[in-house]
């Protein structure tokens, strides 16, 4: 599990908790409300539980916090042989006394009522847990399964809002877990008496996609972010993306990238794109766009700067294959580990989903440059404005870190046509690519420099010549000048 830092926000009134899920405290300006209660509301399977042993498994590990669950729903041993996988070892935890575990077992036909009665027991068995272990974090996860055992609900209502006082006045920073209502946010109206923090969790299957979104429904006295984000839940655990909402903050650097292809650079001024430039190429099929994400990859690679490739057309293998017959040679930066490629269909997750995975690559691997071959199948997962605005932040996300980015994109014949959402706009350099003409070699391709920030650049189409061992520009033949 990877330690999150929260950051310094000046307007906090209160301090926060740290949760150590990425992403998570971004949002809510630092973490959980610390001696508070969060209500953590979700349907089955959406990651209630593990979001909740983060927290405590974070506050144990890296915040000097000890933690106690009070686990209605899963033994102690199947909650721990469910979180070893995802790096969380609740055994290690339990055995330094950073963290306890005790599983309350809830039998409705071991339960009888008669008269009147408490929670006196489960205040109890809280309060020796917490000193023993001297915790200043506690979870309650399926509290709400007392409402299935205990039938006199103005009874429980009330000995709840009285162990829910007593959280507040041991000054404890606790997480309750709810399930997910009909009518009220939750089935039995907990958020009616734990409200100073609720999240909202949701696992939805839209077109045969499956998203997990988080929501922050309320946070009292603190500014969060309120939009839906989604969120992974794989074998680091849970990370939450995109993390802000970045903006226009980031350095513009002076620096300049050779493309690998030298007579382009002598149309880019002689130099080539500005480091941590996000850079177009477009083109009708069969005009060399991979070619050129291909040698600009390998270009860096051969000056030693690391590249996370991202393809959703090809395999890797088929890549290097193909990308070999023209002299570029990319299985020896893959076996040097200076090139990772990270291959996907586009059907196989949403738009958002695309977006996380590859900012949480960038984010892990810290890449010089990024090639995403192409744009066009990936939008076929989702709508123009969602296209629109992943790749704003997408966009925004790399140029913050200072990578360099080249994004290919297919075109209609009758030119850019299906540049989805404009994404033209977005980008510091735009490379064209078109057939033209037609001879007894067939027609040429054609490469136009159509814009490129911030510096002076030939203006007229070059033909691109594609050939084996050779990618080159050469004047434009006569008859398309």
């Amino acid at each position: 599990m990877k330690k999150v830092h929260s950051a310094n926000h000046s307007r906090n009134t209160f301090p926060k908790a740290a949760t150590g899920i990425e992403g998570l405290d971004e949002i809510t300006g630092g973490g959980l409300p610390k001696g508070r209660t969060t209500l953590v509301v979700g349907s089955p399977g959406c990651g209630k539980t593990l979001m909740t042993m983060t927290f405590l498994a974070h506050g144990a590990m890296y915040c000097g916090e000890p933690g106690v669950c009070i686990q209605f729903e899963e033994s102690a041993d199947k909650l721990g042989a469910n979180l070893i996988s995802l790096g969380i070892d609740l055994d290690d935890l339990t055995r330094r006394k950073k963290l306890l575990v005790d599983h309350v077992r809830i039998e409705r036909n071991e339960i009888e009522e008669t008269g009147e009665y408490d929670l006196q027991g489960l205040f109890i068995r809280l309060g020796l847990a917490v000193d023993t272990i001297k915790a200043k974090r506690v979870v309650m996860d399926g509290i709400e399964t007392l409402f299935a055992g205990l039938q006199d609900q103005a009874i429980l209502r009330s000995e709840l809002r009285r162990l829910f006082g007593w959280l507040d006045d041991h000054n404890l920073t606790a997480i309750v877990t709810g399930e997910r209502g009909d009518k009220m946010l939750t089935r039995h109206g907990l958020e009616e008496y734990i409200a100073d923090c609720v999240i909202l969790l949701d696992h939805r299957v839209t077109d045969q996609i499956s998203t997990r979104r988080l929501r922050i429904v309320k946070y009292r006295g603190s500014s969060h972010g309120t939009d839906e984000y989604p969120f992974l839940i794989d074998d680091d655990g849970i990370t939450l993306m995109p993390v802000t909402s970045l903006g226009l903050t980031h350095k513009a650097s002076k620096e300049r990238v050779p493309s690998g292809i030298p007579a382009l650079d002598e149309m880019l001024g002689g130099k080539g794109f500005y480091r941590g430039s996000s850079i177009l190429v477009s083109g009708t099929a069969g005009t060399g766009k991979s070619s050129i994400g291909a040698r600009f990859a390998d270009a860096g690679c051969a000056r030693g700067e690391s590249c996370l490739y991202f393809a959703f057309e090809e395999s890797p293998s088929q890549i290097m294959r193909n990308m070999a017959s023209l002299g570029v040679k990319l299985d020896r930066w893959v076996k040097k580990g200076l090139l990772t490629f990270h291959a996907a269909r586009p059907a196989s997750t949403g738009l958002e989903m695309h977006l996380a995975v590859m900012q949480k690559m960038v984010a892990k691997l810290s890449p010089n440059i990024v090639v995403l071959d192409p744009l066009t199948s990936i939008f076929a997962a989702g709508n123009s404005h969602g296209a629109q605005v992943m790749f704003t932040r997408m966009i925004d996300f790399l140029k913050m870190r200072g990578v360099t980015s080249i994004f290919t994109n297919l075109t209609a014949s009758s030119g850019e046509g299906h540049d989805y959402a404009g994404v033209s706009s977005l980008m510091d350099a735009w490379i064209s690519l078109e057939l033209v003409g037609g001879n007894g070699s067939g027609p040429a391709r054609i490469l136009s420099v159509v814009k490129s920030r911030g510096m002076a650049h030939a203006r007229g189409g070059r033909e691109l010549i594609v050939k084996k061992g050779r990618l080159d520009l050469a004047p434009a033949p006569e008859e398309v000048r």
